[in-house]
């Protein structure tokens, strides 16, 4: 697999766990729900269950990591330093992780066309779980 295949995966690999950890802390810690704290952790553990079944060397992973050089790491929109409600925050994070899954989709199917499928079926489980995130935070108003 090339170097760039690798920045891409390990790229989104973390930001898909990071935004779900985000949100799982939401749904634990927030809104106290235990259900939905194990629906999100279970889409993060699966994730991590699919790059395993891959085979990718995660040594390799952290080694070709150079955020020196990553001229994504510099940037920081407007909208980043501005989180009103739990409900930005919960957007903003699993617009992050729905993105994440669909570049893990597409850059998974030059390796193995049947787990890019896998990570397809998270992201349309990723968009039920926001829909119930965010209703259940609509209703704590």
């Amino acid at each position: 697999m090339k170097e760039e295949i690798y920045r891409i995966f390990d790229a989104n690999i973390n930001r898909a766990r990071e935004g779900l950890r985000v949100c799982e802390e939401v749904a634990r810690f927030i809104l106290c729900d235990e259900k939905l704290t194990k629906k999100l952790k279970g889409v993060r553990h699966q994730v991590t269950k699919i790059i395993q079944s891959l085979k990718i060397d995660t040594k390799k992973l952290f080694a070709i990591r150079d955020v020196r050089k990553d001229v994504g790491a510099r940037t920081y929109p407007r909208s980043e330093g501005r989180r009103k409600s739990y409900q930005d925050i919960v957007t903003s994070n699993m617009k992050r992780v729905e993105e994440s899954l669909r570049v893990l989709e597409e850059f998974t199917k030059k390796i193995n066309p049947s787990t890019g499928a896998k990570f397809k079926r998270l992201r349309f489980q990723t968009y039920d779980l926001e829909r119930e995130l965010l209703e259940k935070l609509e209703g704590m108003k």
